[in-house]
């Protein structure tokens, strides 16, 4: 069998196992937008710290970039 076929043959043994899926509730936008907020607060808290390890903290710029000319 090619890595297709396998892939394929998985898919569908995996889709006849699945359990049905329930309904949308009103309490699972919450949950979702926490998750998601919570991910964003720790992606952002290990972008600084590694920032932070490789000694160089990002800052806002204190001055304006140079404009890049002779295109």
């Amino acid at each position: 069998m090619s890595i297709l076929e396998i892939a394929i043959a998985s898919q569908i043994w995996a889709r006849r196992h699945d359990k049905p899926r329930q309904a949308f509730e009103e309490g699972d936008g919450m949950k979702v937008l926490l998750r998601t907020a919570f991910t964003f607060i720790a992606f952002s808290l290990l972008i600084a710290g590694l920032n932070l390890a490789a000694g160089r903290p990002q800052v806002v710029a204190q001055q304006p970039a140079p404009v890049v000319a002779g295109r």
